[in-house]
């Protein structure tokens, strides 16, 4: 996905809250996505910017698209970072500079490594399912990965096991013993809970990981704190289990992974190290170079917004500027 706006990681959603030390709120805040789509932005937020290598997640819908075009991105230029796209219904088209061109339904999983740079776009087909609802959300590259060469994976087979009363089906890393497909670069984690039942369910976590959990659909309640859809709860680290209820047919996404501990320059669709790492990306993109061209997409590139006036400044995972 692109941003359509310059800096958002700046704009603080109104009613964040801290439930208790280490944990806080998030309640995300409305973000236009093209011509015929508003996500709502979770990461980045100036009170929490990371969760382990995650770095960015926008949860869209459930949207009627019946009558409507529903997604239309069109091609946009990735750096820095991996795009994860999950659905729980609704149907996208990906096409990339590789040559890629992949739909993704419910139940599949779509892995976009950027490496020094891609471009892709992401279009609801012209016959397609009446509702869309799912998320996509970046993963920072560390060094070497982020010089490195682009890829595209599809994986329509994931882990998937009963947990009690949960339904687990695990997108990138490993829970439980079990492992995903999906390569990533860092320790991390991401993993959808389907809700059979008003029955607790337990997870094991890794206390070296902080993580996050999403309510997609339904609600949950962790540590007697309740999440309302779209609503993002930040757990921090130090957990070995964890503990949720939620009301039946409830979809949950935990995210995790360790402290991403280098500081960060995110603006647009770029993720650097520096000012100067992002300049560059965007003199390409506009130039037409590094980036490709997305394959069977004959819609005009995206154009870059203007740089603001002020130097971009690195930010940790907590919003601290470096």
């Amino acid at each position: 996905m692109s941003r359509t706006e310059s800096l958002p990681a700046e704009t603080r959603p109104p009613g964040v809250a801290a439930v208790d030390p280490g944990s806080v709120l998030l309640p995300g805040h409305d973000v236009p996505l093209g011509r015929y789509t508003t996500v709502r932005r979770l990461l980045p937020q100036r009170v929490r910017r990371m969760v382990g290598a995650w770095c960015f997640v926008d949860h869209f819908g459930p949207d009627d698209v019946a009558e409507r075009p529903g997604m239309e991105v069109p091609p946009h230029p990735h750096t820095g970072l991996q795009t994860v796209t999950w659905l729980l219904e609704g149907e996208i088209l990906h096409r990339d500079s590789l040559g890629s061109v992949q739909p993704i339904r419910p139940g599949q999983l779509n892995v976009m490594t950027s490496g020094h740079g891609i471009a892709h776009s992401e279009r609801s087909p012209e016959i397609h399912p009446p509702v869309m609802h799912g998320v996509q959300l970046w993963v920072a590259l560390p060094d070497p990965a982020r010089a490195g060469a682009a890829d595209f994976a599809h994986h329509a087979d994931l882990p998937r096991w009963r947990d009690g009363a949960a339904d687990v089906t695990l997108l990138v890393g490993e829970i439980g013993g079990e492992r995903s497909p999906a390569v990533v670069h860092t320790p991390l984690v991401g993993a959808q809970l389907e809700l059979s039942g008003s029955a607790p369910v337990d997870l094991p976590l890794r206390r070296d990981f902080e993580y996050g959990l999403l309510a997609m659909s339904g609600s949950a309640e962790v540590d007697g704190v309740s999440i309302a859809p779209g609503a993002l709860l930040y757990l921090g680290t130090g957990r070995d289990r964890l503990t949720v209820r939620g009301a039946a047919g409830s979809h949950l996404l935990l995210l995790g992974g360790t402290p991403f501990e280098e500081p960060l320059v995110m603006w647009w669709n770029f993720v650097g190290r520096s000012h100067e790492e992002v300049a560059a990306a965007r003199e390409d993109w506009m130039a037409g170079r590094r980036f490709g061209v997305v394959a069977d997409d004959p819609a005009p590139p995206l154009p870059a917004p203007a740089l603001p006036t002020t130097r971009l400044k690195a930010r940790d995972r907590s919003g601290g500027v470096h």
